[in-house]
């Protein structure tokens, strides 16, 4: 299928400062095997990331950014570190590059031609930061 832009007055650019968002984070299916806190805190770790992937919020700053407990950014946080998709050392958090130990976001063998419901994924982020 040959796609092209909907709406070229509204195109994306590469803004200046520095983010993105990996596609492997769906196609791979680590989405799949996060809560809605997790992703929700991953995603605005994502966005506020050097380009080391460094960010130095602190708790009550994300908890007041999430809209979350302690207890869920705790628990939030101890998911991605398990999930190897994160390193914390208070108070600086860094985002890892995908897959870098081998590890994959679920059990579920995978390539790169998965079909993968774009919507759903959306939803489930949505979901999480309403």
């Amino acid at each position: 299928m040959h796609k092209q832009p909907l709406s070229l007055a509204q195109l994306r650019k590469v803004p200046q400062q520095f983010s993105w968002v990996d596609q492997r984070l769906v196609r791979e299916h680590y989405i799949d095997a996060l809560s809605h806190p997790a992703c929700t805190l991953y995603l605005f770790l994502l966005t506020v990331a050097d380009a080391q992937g460094l960010s130095y919020y602190s708790e009550p700053t994300l908890r007041q950014r999430l809209s979350m407990s302690p207890a869920t950014l705790h628990q939030a946080r101890q998911e991605l570190i398990a999930r190897q998709l994160v390193a914390y050392r208070r108070p600086l958090y860094q985002v890892l590059a995908l897959g870098s130990n081998g590890t994959r976001g679920s059990e579920h063998p995978c390539c790169d031609d998965d079909a993968v419901d774009i919507k759903a994924v959306f939803e489930r982020i949505w979901e999480a930061l309403s």
